[in-house]
């Protein structure tokens, strides 16, 4: 076990003076920096008003509306750090705000997300809640954390495994010992989302889940369609707090290493498996837990499909809140700090919050009459260009001044109300690209054409995990120029200018809505292929946006031999302008992934007779 050298007062925070100029750039920028790692200011506000909290600390490096805050929490709560023990004797770093006023008082438990200042960035949140008559423990899961912090814990990370769930029921046990709770939710970010569910699947002592950033399904969030997301497991090794001899125990190491490495798949897949809420979905329906999730179309860690495949086979009270961006994009700033502007609202929060007043306190709020399914509509809000303050000049990013689209649903289902097939056709001489049509009307099937694969392309899901998706969510979504798609690595088809939905009505030339569907015959002169395919929005310069895409890995290739291959591309809802084209995009590489590219072969992509090249659309 590692050794503890954690720091049990606030005296090793870090305290700076926070300033409406550092409100404004969490508010921007949320929970991550540009390289992926936790953002300094998020992590400097939570410890400055953890430190503000300690008996006898000052508010003086707070924000005059922060100080206040902190004053009205001080009134009615009594706040306290300290370490909860496990079964095993791990103990676990906790911060705890109990009411003052007799009660009844619910419990709010927050087990924090992936990051190695554990609890610490969130206390804005815990305040909050405070505020609004809840008890509250955040605690660091096992493992997480820097050597000294106060909100490291023990131990070593399980990766949401057992020992997390009998984590969490030890500190509802350590709830019900000192607080006397009438009834717990838990609430989570990320890592703390899956482990409040497992928790809840485990334990029916927890009364409502609110899962922010969450996974369903472990194992295809990792792993799906023989891909592996190395990006996604590389990001999070670097968040642990330590490297990964000192964070994991040999068994979930080697599971790690085995990942990294391509080799014993099956193992991992059982071991993603087991972390799965979507394995406990019995114990989930027979406890009756309101549930409520809230996602990103362009997730970077934990793609869109498993968390609607999940939300949707469960029979419990539950929501699912689908936004614009990438993980935690549009929670992040509303747990960290207050709105920028007086009079702004993190929606995704406030409506988190609404369902855990319904189901602890029996505040109505109009909860009990929500949809289950609200899709916030790809880039469907207005902006205006930001200018810079001295030259005048565009910056090249964008502000929100009226915000997008929502729609709400009864159940998944009712989200693809039609289908639109569109057949691939050949392309022209010289690499020309082919078309997008309406399949009654395809070109000739018996076509194919060729790229070298293994050279990556301008076509790719996102620059980096959490960057491009947190500006999506910002107002200025990434702009690709499909000149620059290299035909000689790529494949590209391309629909004339649409107009006119044919389902759904609208505005819109395609309202669409749910999970593509790709069917394709290829071949290789290598024993593998990857196709990584995108699905773009075109406008008339050339420019695109993503709309969604899905990688896919054939291993075991008969050089000369063709196999049918059919693939599902991540849900989306998306409305495609008036006169705008579909482009759809397949290459062999994507810095996310792992493939099975084989550099300067040939794969070859084609339309059998009996299989003809189809892209299903689900519109809506």
């Amino acid at each position: 076990m590692p050794e503890d050298t954690t720091d049990n007062t606030f005296s090793s925070l870090v305290t700076e003076a926070v300033t409406d100029a550092d409100l404004a750039h969490v508010a921007a920028n949320g929970l991550w920096a540009a390289d992926g790692t936790v953002d300094p200011d998020a992590v400097r506000i939570g410890q400055t008003l953890a430190a503000a909290m300690e008996p006898g600390g000052s508010t003086d490096l707070l924000t005059h509306e922060l100080a206040e805050l902190v004053g009205q929490v001080r009134g009615i709560a009594l706040p306290h750090l300290t370490a909860i023990e496990a079964d095993d004797g791990i103990r676990l770093s906790a911060f705890t705000l109990r009411q003052l006023a007799p009660g009844p008082h619910p419990l709010v438990v927050l087990p924090a997300g992936w990051s190695p200042f554990g609890w610490a960035p969130f206390m804005y949140a815990y305040l909050t809640l405070a505020m609004k008559g809840y008890h509250v423990i955040a605690y660091t899961p096992r493992g997480l954390g820097l050597p000294g912090l106060p909100s490291t814990s023990q131990g070593f990370v399980d990766v949401a495994g057992p020992n997390d769930w009998a984590d969490g029921s030890a500190v509802i046990d350590y709830a019900v010992d000192h607080f006397g709770p009438t009834a717990i939710g838990f609430l989570g970010e990320s890592y703390g989302s899956g482990i409040s569910q497992l928790v809840a699947a485990h334990d029916d002592r927890v009364q409502a889940v609110v899962a922010l950033s969450t996974w369903g399904d472990l194992a295809t969030a990792l792993y799906d369609n023989g891909v592996r997301h190395v990006a996604a497991v590389n990001a999070l090794l670097k968040l642990t707090g330590g490297s990964p001899e000192d964070k994991f125990d040999d068994r979930n190491r080697a599971i790690l290493e085995d990942f990294l490495a391509g080799r014993n798949m099956d193992a991992v897949v059982a071991w993603g498996r087991l972390r799965a809420p979507r394995s406990y979905v019995a114990q989930t329906e027979e406890h009756g837990t309101p549930t409520f999730y809230s996602n990103t179309w362009h997730e970077g860690l934990f793609a869109a499909n498993q968390v609607v495949e999940t939300f949707d086979v469960l029979r419990v009270p539950k929501r699912l809140n689908m936004w614009i961006g990438d993980h935690a994009a549009p929670e992040g700033a509303g747990l960290i700090a207050p709105p920028a502007k007086p009079g702004d609202v993190n929606i995704p929060l406030q409506e988190a919050y609404a369902w855990l007043d319904h189901h602890l306190k029996g505040e109505r709020k109009g909860v009990e009459d929500w949809p289950a399914i609200v899709n916030q509509v790809m880039f469907t809000y207005r902006t205006v260009p930001v200018r810079d303050p001295e030259t005048g000049q565009p910056t090249g990013v964008h502000e929100i001044v009226q915000p997008a689209l929502r729609e709400s649903r009864a159940e998944w289902g009712d989200v693809t109300t039609g289908t639109e097939l569109l057949a691939l056709t050949p392309g022209g001489g010289g690499g020309a690209d082919g078309g997008l049509v309406p399949a009654g009307v395809a070109g000739p099937v018996g076509w194919e054409r060729s790229f070298v694969a293994g050279v990556d392309t301008v076509a790719t899901a996102m620059d980096r995990i959490m960057e491009t998706g947190k500006k999506e969510w910002a107002g200025s979504p990434k702009v690709y120029d499909t000149r620059k798609v290299d035909r000689t690595h790529a494949l590209v088809w391309v629909s004339e200018p649409l107009s006119g939905a044919p389902a759904g009505g609208g505005a819109a030339a395609r309202r669409i809505r749910g999970i593509p569907r790709l069917r394709l015959t290829v071949r290789s002169t290598a024993p593998s292929a990857s196709l990584f395919a995108y699905l773009f929005d075109v406008a008339e310069d050339e420019t695109a946006r993503i709309i969604t895409h899905e990688p896919l890995n054939v291993d075991g290739l008969t050089p000369g031999r063709e196999r049918r291959v059919d693939w599902r591309l991540q849900a989306a809802a998306y409305d495609l302008p008036d006169g705008h084209r579909l482009m759809l995009v397949i290459d062999s590489k994507d810095p996310l992934y792992a493939d099975v590219s084989v550099v300067w072969t040939g794969t070859v992509v084609s339309s059998a007779e009996d299989a003809p090249a189809l892209l299903e659309l689900p519109l809506g």
